[in-house]
């Protein structure tokens, strides 16, 4: 949990107390996979430079809010960021079943992983949105959704972590299934768990690292972020005091990059919380998260450095 430090004062969120220092928050971006790769190069980068504890991209076909726009694979978009940074961790915004076998994400993570050289976060959930019907079939049910996520998860941790794995479920099967050469991190690969409801929430806490969330629909910033305490009040009982990484997604209602100080409101809440990780996404010139690089640089240069104190 993020120490909260120096004095709090009240700003924005209708007169919420937000703590000023944050010393312990740990800050990523998501740079979403639909740039020429000679323009996303510098994107990642510069996602170093400026001092972000990790880097995400989203791990769909397709996405529901850019399906006209550009879109290219995630495993090669990450091993080529893996190639030009050398701190900054890098993850997946979420993998899910929807097209994945646990069997070929193995493959897939253990090479992410070394040629990272242990800087991979695997980032998982459930799945939904157009993936879930693109490559033909009829749409799962939500109950259904977490059974295959649950099946999903149980295989994929034995296979990155035991070699020979014969799994046969209602899902997925593997026969006699490899595992070598072995994750750099060990045991394995960290998971972040996406998960809002009762049986994935549960699921976090027993195969994940860490937790991330995009919070509830709503219609207003202030349900939003009530979403957001109602679901880390409902991990909480889980945990009982045991230490769990937290990501929270802050783009989900507003997008917390349309000023430097609607950024630092949003991840004072955040730490109220207990959040340790706060994600939000690089700048695009229009339609979802539209903003500034130049709000971008004054968070990294001011904002971020003041609320670690």
């Amino acid at each position: 949990m993020p120490k909260i430090v120096a004095e709090s004062n009240y700003r924005g969120f209708g007169h919420t107390l937000v703590p000023r220092y944050c010393a312990d928050m740990r800050f990523g971006i998501t740079i979403l996979p639909e740039y020429r790769w000679s323009d996303a190069a510098s994107k990642w980068r510069r996602a170093e430079e400026l001092g972000f504890d990790h880097a995400w991209t989203y791990d769909h076909l397709t996405w529901g809010g850019l399906q006209d726009a550009p879109w290219y694979g995630t495993t090669p978009t990450l091993t080529a960021a893996a190639l030009v940074t050398s701190t900054i961790k890098l993850g997946t915004f979420v993998t899910s079943p929807n097209f994945r076998h646990p069997l070929t994400l193995t493959r897939e993570v253990l090479a992410l992983d070394d040629i990272s050289d242990g800087r991979f976060l695997c980032g998982i959930g459930s799945g939904g949105g157009i993936d879930t019907t693109i490559l033909g079939g009829d749409d799962l049910s939500p109950r259904q959704k977490v059974d295959r996520l649950a099946e999903f998860v149980e295989l994929l941790d034995r296979l990155l972590t035991t070699d020979k794995v014969d799994f046969k479920g209602e899902y997925f099967e593997t026969r006699n299934a490899r595992t070598l050469p072995g994750c750099v991190q060990q045991p394995r690969v960290p998971f972040v768990m996406a998960a809002n409801g009762p049986r994935s929430l549960r699921l976090a806490t027993r195969y994940g690292a860490g937790w991330v969330t995009t919070g509830r629909k709503s219609d207003d910033l202030a349900g939003w972020f009530a979403s957001v305490v109602d679901l880390s009040h409902r991990l909480d009982d889980l945990l009982e005091g045991k230490p769990f990484d937290r990501y929270l997604s802050l783009d989900s209602q507003r997008y917390s990059l349309s000023s430097a100080a609607a950024f630092e409101d949003a991840v004072g809440r955040a730490a109220e919380l207990g959040f340790t990780d706060v994600i939000t996404h690089w700048p695009r010139t229009e339609g979802v998260y539209a903003g500034s690089e130049a709000v971008l640089e004054e968070v990294a240069a001011d904002v971020i450095p003041r609320l670690r104190g």
